[in-house]
């Protein structure tokens, strides 16, 4: 099958083609017939399938006829992150760039200005967050009676993360004869039950069981001390090939924490969570696409909708609070038929979160061993001699008892050897980054002490 087997416009057949598609996904080919028959859909397909593009492209041609209004938009799209309209956005310019549509984006972090203008001049298609689309219509800047069209997408996150009220209110102020349509990864049944009543007779496509994980992704988990997280995330790092990756933590303040520290040892890293504005975001995933960065730490407002090629590990820093998060998080890796790893680093308080997932996905999480590393490793001849105790950061070590200092040497010299010895020790990391590449292969120290507790 391909494209023209959908029954898609000539003019969007051949930005497609420009595009470089040729064949739909499964995903895509269920779903683009009965969107453009006007059907209510729930399409569940696992992340990285194309579910944007399968409700975009029919949508294109649905909207190709008709007259823009001021104010009134004639179809609108909900997603639940502005990185994911923002995304939604870049496929209509692409797709869309053979048809007169005009499209406007709202979401939060910007200047109301430009998005009120655009609404002002009439727009076919809008694509929103749930909170800037409410301020607006209060503001009586928008007028919602007029769309014929509304798209949920990532709905199980949009109805299970606080958006239900505003989702109510939303459909409330929309004609009675719309079409709708919820794409999601994962639909889980309480979920799906309340997703119903916004929808009529809707046509359910689910292309893989809900839930799953993508068969390109090698996934592991390790058993660790909190306090050791930090320390094995960067042996990892530093030896597990890793081209590119993605590492999740479940608080905006871990992720800054953990970004600093990765800097300092060297590491070319940034991070994105929510607390960030939107142009800094943008930024921030702009050096991270373009390769200036390598490492991007975020929270899990960068766990949907977003597609970046060549994503090579992702690490749960943290085990995900929500099982469905799990699955979402490891998907930024192993697109497009690529293979890609993804560690999840279990302490002591995350047995029940863990648990969860394995439930969900229906499949237990093998544990990193010895005979997954990438790297030889070398079991040392003796046992060696205790290692200075970390503190919970993981990045420094503790001070020497004063013991073992010359008893000569008085307080006021005994701090001034001390900050002698503090660059020495920083200064090693920092010399020059280490990459995968240089590590790979050349690994004969001892072995880890994350893999004696995790060998099966």
């Amino acid at each position: 099958m391909n494209f023209a087997d959908l029954g898609l416009s000539p003019d969007l057949l051949k930005a497609v083609s420009d595009a470089g598609y040729t064949e739909p996904t499964p995903i895509q080919a269920q779903a683009i017939p009965p969107v453009l028959m006007m059907k209510d859909i729930i399409g569940i397909a696992q992340t990285g399938t194309g579910k944007t593009a399968s409700f975009v492209l029919p949508m294109i041609d649905v909207m190709a006829s008709g007259r823009r209004r001021a104010l009134m938009p004639r179809s609108l799209i909900l997603a639940p992150t502005r990185e994911l309209a923002a995304q939604v956005a870049e496929n209509f310019e692409k797709y869309g760039k053979n048809h007169d549509l005009k499209l406007a984006l709202l979401i939060g972090g910007v200047q109301m200005g430009d998005q009120v203008k655009a609404l002002n001049e009439g727009v076919d298609v809008l694509i929103a967050t749930p909170g800037r689309l409410m301020d607006l219509f209060e503001r009586g800047k928008i007028l919602l009676n007029g769309c014929e069209l509304l798209v949920i997408d990532e709905a199980d996150r949009m109805l299970d993360m606080g958006f239900i009220p505003d989702i109510e209110f939303i459909c409330d102020k929309l004609p009675e004869s719309r079409q709708t349509m919820l794409f999601s990864a994962t639909m889980p049944p309480p979920i799906e039950k309340l997703a119903k009543k916004f929808l009529k007779n809707p046509k359910r496509i689910e292309v893989s069981r809900a839930a799953t994980t993508n068969k390109d992704i090698t996934a592991f988990k390790i058993p660790v001390q909190q306090r050791q997280k930090r320390e094995t995330l960067r042996w990892l790092l530093r030896h597990d090939q890793v081209e590119t990756a993605i590492i999740f933590a479940n608080r905006k303040t871990t992720v800054r924490e953990l970004n600093k520290s990765l800097q300092s040892h060297g590491f070319a890293s940034g991070e994105i969570h929510g607390d960030m504005d939107q142009s800094s975001r943008i930024k921030e995933l702009d050096r991270f696409k373009s390769g200036d960065i390598n490492i991007l730490v975020a929270s899990d407002v960068a766990a949907r909708g977003l597609d970046i090629k060549g994503v090579s590990h992702v690490f749960n820093f943290d085990t995900p609070w929500h099982p469905d998060d799990y699955v979402h998080r490891i998907g930024r890796t192993g697109r497009a038929g690529a293979k890609g790893r993804a560690f999840t680093f279990v302490a002591g308080d995350d047995a029940e979160a863990i648990a969860n997932v394995e439930k969900l996905t229906k499949s237990e999480i093998p544990v990193f061993g010895k005979k997954d590393v990438r790297v030889e490793l070398v079991e040392p001849a003796a046992k060696p001699e205790a290692k200075s105790k970390r503190d919970d950061s993981g990045d420094k070590p503790e001070p020497k008892k004063r013991a073992e200092k010359p008893k000569a040497k008085s307080d006021k010299q005994d701090k001034k050897a001390d900050r002698s010895e503090k660059p020495a020790k920083s200064k090693a990391p920092k010399a020059k980054p280490e990459t995968a590449a240089e590590d790979a292969g050349d690994w004969n120290g001892p072995v880890p002490g994350f893999l004696d507790v995790s060998t099966s």
